[in-house]
């Protein structure tokens, strides 16, 4: 009796040998299944790569934006582009409670901040009811403490005898001769006049004359009436009129049900078009306050009794209100609706003079023909080697700094335009879950369908920490744009990212002077000039002070550190230590005293903030006239760096020993020990993380931070080296971005974020996912531009020649003690 295995061979031979073996027939199936998948996904890898390249992305990043420039400068011209109209009119939910106006940012005003701008003014509510809520939701943004305890049909008095301000409410339920006597009487008594009116009315006309058409005649001619004052009043004071907000009819008690939606928009069409066709001004002076009613559409079902609006929902008039009131005067740099753009100042126009200069050169010396080139090998600054510059296929000529120049004012102009301008439109973040984990998701995918065999299987390889730099900045970016600070976990896992790239700092910088001994002059200008090169034009364009950029101020300052640590005498190379052990102790000493200063700076912070607030060091350090925001800075990170250092110490000794295998496909260490490293990372990571997700404020766990971050950074480390197999792929789509992740890093704060970081930068109003692609698309277009540039700039404005590159340093010198000085002597810095 045959058995199942013996009778698949008879049925081939009954074929002929034309039919396989049902198992081999599978297995090829699905082995050249495996190899179609691998062609199809190298061919479509080639063809991306073929047909988009940076430069073509460049060339489309820059029509896009010219194209956006001309919509928007359009849109307002012809649409109207003023944000406080925006800001009173038309806005969105962000989520259940946070109020979005039409493309400008509304700041949240507090007690302090309230207080401020309305001292020594008169407000005065004048209206029914919902007027009383607005009054009242005012009130509490001065003084939170308010209570609502006032006679429902009576005048309410407020007064905060310290600054002065007083406001009040006036019970006028119906827009009738009352209320114009009262307009009346504040044209002609100036001592009592108010500075802010704001008043409405309309349900209580509604209640009383059952809707009829003949109260809606009569509701117009008093408010006709009752403009022609009001206008006048807007000389010298600022009205609002508040359009009626919906009700929800369902739950509206019986003597109100007259009182209907439709009826509201008849009443609120009225009122529009006798406030909008003012006889005295040809377009009246009094402001429409709309965004309360567009809020309450969504709201109003949440209702009491269907009349009166939801806290929240009022609140949002108030804090309207507040804006269109106090930020032309505050300019909270979080609250762009109603804000004027200051003008640029002398430095700024000097900046633009010297770009200006660079084009003219640029265009003399292109017709003069001066096209002889040359070129020079750049180093890398972050790696061990030297390598081309990524413009190395364009060699220098004598024009090509002025043409890098002229590329830099083009750009900085696009930053002034995204962020010092009214151009471009602003929003405010909203941090949802899915806004932060869908695009992290996103990008695993195109980090996982980019993957390459690595050129070498050393730990910590170049294309290994190119990619670690890239997913990192990836995920702060993603980070950064979905708001994601409110949530702690998330806060606590970023924080750790900051803590490997300073990890990174401190390992890089290490293993380069541990093993090339290069403390030459040339090398450091080098670096400090292509950390610093785009922070420090933007900090003249872009007016803003050296420690607003503070990730590059910390990573400046702590290789200027590592560099002392290293080239004070005694210089222990690894080469010093082949020849006596002895000096690894000498090492160890060094990296013990640098701890010890770490530690001395830490736990006195008193010393601390004496060191870095002398004049000039605190211009460096200072940000709004304190160093307290580069004292949470360095020492949140401050073991970062020697964490770095120590492990790159170990690596390196280890490595020369010969006790780690690096070959590919081979584990790093003996398989036991490689297995128990393994789990020990695993089990520290997710510890780490169910950690940093327990955590119930930042404060509580920026506490442990410093001392317990290197944990995560550690794990990581081993878990992506330790496999052979890990160790020999990375991925391409993450090491592009990590080869540009300093320019965008900076480059975030002004052409994808806005308003200082605190809003997103709208190019595409209307549609926020369809913004968020162009906004980025440029983004990183402009981030990379950024970097040719500054690798180019840097091969002519650092020479290799030590005379000559004293005598620059000296004239930079010169011309910053000059700058400094004048800010000194400048009243009012």
């Amino acid at each position: 009796m045959e058995t199942e295995e013996e009778a698949v061979p008879h049925e081939s031979k009954r074929t002929g040998g034309a039919a396989l073996p049902l198992l081999d027939y599978t297995a090829a199936c699905c082995h050249g299944g495996a190899k179609m998948a691998v062609l199809a996904y190298s061919l479509g890898k080639r063809e991306i790569n073929q047909h988009f390249t940076i430069k073509n992305a460049k060339l489309i990043s820059l029509a896009a934006v010219l194209l956006l420039l001309l919509f928007h400068t359009a849109l307002r011209h012809y649409g109207g582009g003023d944000s406080c109209e925006w800001l009173l009119s038309k806005g969105r939910y962000l989520g259940e409670n946070v109020w979005q106006p039409y493309g400008c940012m509304m700041h949240k005003y507090k007690s302090n901040d309230a207080i401020t701008c309305l001292s020594e003014k008169r407000v005065v509510f004048a209206g029914d009811s919902r007027i009383r809520q607005l009054f009242y939701s005012f009130v509490k943004i001065i003084k939170p403490e308010t209570t609502e305890d006032g006679n429902k049909h009576e005048d309410i008095f407020f007064q905060d005898q310290k600054s002065s301000l007083n406001v009040d409410f006036l019970w006028y339920p119906e827009a009738n001769n009352s209320m114009k006597d009262r307009v009346m009487s504040w044209t002609h008594e100036a001592a009592a006049k108010p500075d802010v009116v704001i008043l409405g009315a309309a349900t209580w006309s509604i209640k009383l004359h059952s809707g009829s058409s003949e109260t809606l005649q009569q509701y117009r001619a008093n408010l006709t009436a009752i403009a022609v004052h009001l206008d006048k009043l807007a000389e010298h004071a600022e009205i609002y009129w508040v359009l009626q907000d919906p009700v929800y009819e369902d739950t509206l008690s019986e003597n109100r049900k007259m009182i209907t939606n439709q009826q509201l928009d008849l009443y609120n069409q009225a009122a529009t078009e006798v406030l909008n066709s003012s006889k005295y001004s040809g377009r009246s002076r009094v402001k429409l306050l709309a965004a309360a009613r567009q809020a309450a559409l969504e709201t109003i079902v949440n209702s009491d009794d269907g009349l009166h609006l939801p806290e929240g929902t009022r609140n949002v008039g108030a804090m309207v209100l507040m804006n269109s009131l106090c930020n032309k005067l505050l300019r909270p740099i979080d609250g762009s609706c109603c804000q004027t753009i200051s003008p640029p100042n002398l430095i700024q126009k000097l900046s633009a003079c010297f770009f200006l200069g660079a084009v003219v050169v640029f265009v003399v010396l292109h017709a003069l023909g001066c096209n002889r080139h040359r070129w020079h090998a750049t180093p890398d600054v972050e790696s061990l080697e030297e390598k081309k510059p990524a413009t190395a296929a364009a060699p220098l000529g004598p024009k090509a700094p002025f043409q890098a120049l002229c590329r830099m004012g083009v750009i900085m102009l696009y930053f002034y335009l995204c962020d010092r301008a009214d151009v471009f439109m602003k929003e405010q973040k909203f941090y949802t879950h899915s806004a932060f984990f869908i695009p992290l998701i996103y990008i695993l995918v195109l980090g996982v369908f980019y993957s390459e065999n690595t050129k070498e299987a050393k730990l910590l390889n170049r294309e290994q920490t190119d990619e670690w730099k890239g997913w990192m900045q990836l995920v702060i970016l993603i980070y950064h744009v979905s708001g994601a600070s409110a949530f702690v976990p998330v806060y606590m896992h970023v924080r750790v990212l900051v803590a490997a790239y300073l990890f990174q700092t401190g390992y890089g910088h290490f293993s380069f002077f541990w093993l090339k001994g290069d403390f030459g002059l040339y090398r450091v200008c080098q670096v400090l000039f292509r950390l610093n090169f785009l922070v420090v034009v933007l900090c003249i364009v872009m007016d803003r002070p050296y420690q607003f950029y503070y990730f590059v101020p910390l990573v400046t300052f702590w290789f200027v550190l590592i560099y002392a640590t290293m080239a004070i005498w005694p210089q222990i190379l690894q080469k010093k230590t082949n020849s006596s052990g002895i000096w690894y102790f000498g090492i160890l000493a060094k990296l013990l005293g640098l701890l010890l200063i770490i530690c001395f700076f830490a736990f006195s912070k008193s010393l601390f903030m004496s060191v870095f607030s002398v004049w000039p060091v605190s211009k460096l350090f200072e940000l709004n006239g304190s160093v307290h925001e580069w004292w949470f800075r360095w020492q949140l990170d401050r073991f970062a760096v020697i964490h770095g250092m120590v492990f790159a110490f170990i690596y390196l000794v280890l490595q020369k020993r010969q006790v780690l295998s690096e070959g590919k496909g081979e584990a790093l260490f003996p398989a036991k020990i490689s297995n128990l490293l393994l789990f020990s990372s695993v089990v520290s990571f997710i510890t780490y993380s169910i950690w940093a997700s327990s955590c119930k404020t930042k404060t509580e766990c920026n506490e442990m931070h410093p001392y317990i971050s290197v944990v995560q950074i550690l794990a990581f480390i081993l878990i992506r080296n330790i496999p052979g197999y890990a160790r020999s792929v990375y991925s391409s789509f993450f090491s592009w971005f990590g080869k540009i992740s300093l320019e965008l890093f900076i480059c975030q704060y002004h052409i994808w974020l806005a308003a200082d970081t605190k809003g997103i930068l709208v190019l595409i109003p209307g549609n926020p996912s369809l913004n968020i692609l162009v906004s980025t698309f440029i983004f990183v277009c402009v981030a990379h531009e950024v970097s040719v540039i500054t690798n180019d700039l840097a091969q002519v404005v650092i020479p290799k020649d030590n005379m000559a590159l004293l005598k620059r340093l000296g004239a930079m010198g010169f011309v910053s003690l000059l700058v400094l000085m004048s800010q000194l002597l400048t009243p009012g810095t």
